[in-house]
């Protein structure tokens, strides 16, 4: 639990940096997914140093993702908002409402009661089906990225946000389908490739959606696209489950997380009031 949390700060570190450089970047053509973009944050030193934290963040989910259920996880990673709005109240001295400071807590009392409540990662290790469907879904989302530029404003950053957290919700399943590391057994593992198609699309939906469209969507989306169905996939076919008789702890603390999070959605770039030259 202590890897998905360092994890959830990592994240939310580094999206104060990247949404500062999203939005000095110059808008490119069109209005859904540009490759370009991520070409052009790349040249700024904030983009990379929360590129930095995320590869920590990353390696981190990976250990607890070894350890905890999938919804544990998930949830902890949705609570990097509540770090992000933290971390703008602090350094880039945005102001948080009363309610949002609640949403805070509320963040903090759901992970807490999840991690009472939470028991070992199930023992499944996924079928052939789930894998090949794994790929799948990581391929859906870039697909439902090019389908987005075609929504009105408010739609498209919804759509993006949705893509990108199933990308992200795709590379928690696949690292619990990856069983063996062996170079071999990569090459001939689906999920293998769905965790760099999936992690890959997730990045691109969300730099796309940050630098053009409502964040508040956006991040909206990406929390239910992180958290929901990788859930669902963790506790039917991996076999994810709480300890004896804290189920209902277990439920209770997951939906305050998420709902902490939507609660927070507006600071998935880092905080309003952000600006290029903050």
């Amino acid at each position: 639990m202590l890897c998905a949390l360092g994890s959830a700060v990592c994240f939310g570190t580094a999206s104060v940096l990247q949404a500062v450089a999203a939005r000095a970047s110059a808008p490119g053509s069109g209005s859904g997914v540009d490759p370009v973009l991520l070409l052009r944050v790349l040249r700024q030193w904030r983009y990379l140093a929360g590129l930095a934290l995320d590869a920590a963040g990353f390696l981190l989910e990976l250990v607890a993702l070894r350890s905890l259920p999938i919804y544990a996880v998930g949830a902890a990673l949705a609570a990097s908002l509540a770090v992000t709005a933290v971390v703008a109240s602090r350094v880039l001295r945005v102001r948080l409402s009363g309610i949002e400071w609640g949403a805070v807590a509320v963040v903090c009392g759901g992970l807490a009661m999840l991690g009472l409540a939470s028991g070992a990662e199930g023992g499944g290790t996924g079928s052939a089906a789930l894998r090949t469907g794994t790929l799948a879904v990581a391929a859906g989302v870039l697909a439902l990225g090019g389908a987005a530029g075609r929504l009105p404003g408010r739609a498209r950053a919804a759509a993006l946000g949705l893509g990108a957290g199933l990308g992200f919700g795709v590379v928690e399943v696949a690292v619990r389908l990856i069983d063996d590391l062996s170079l071999g057994a990569l090459l001939r593992n689906p999920a293998a490739y769905a965790l760099l198609l999936g992690g890959g699309a997730a990045f691109l939906l969300l730099t796309s959606a940050l630098q053009r469209g409502s964040v508040t969507a956006a991040t909206a989306g990406m929390v239910i696209g992180e958290t929901l169905g990788p859930a669902v996939v963790g506790i039917v076919w991996l076999g994810d489950r709480t300890r004896p008789g804290l189920l209902p702890l277990a439920a209770a603390g997951f939906a305050l997380a998420v709902a902490g999070a939507l609660a927070l959605a507006r600071f998935g770039e880092g905080g309003e009031g952000v600006t290029a030259e903050a």
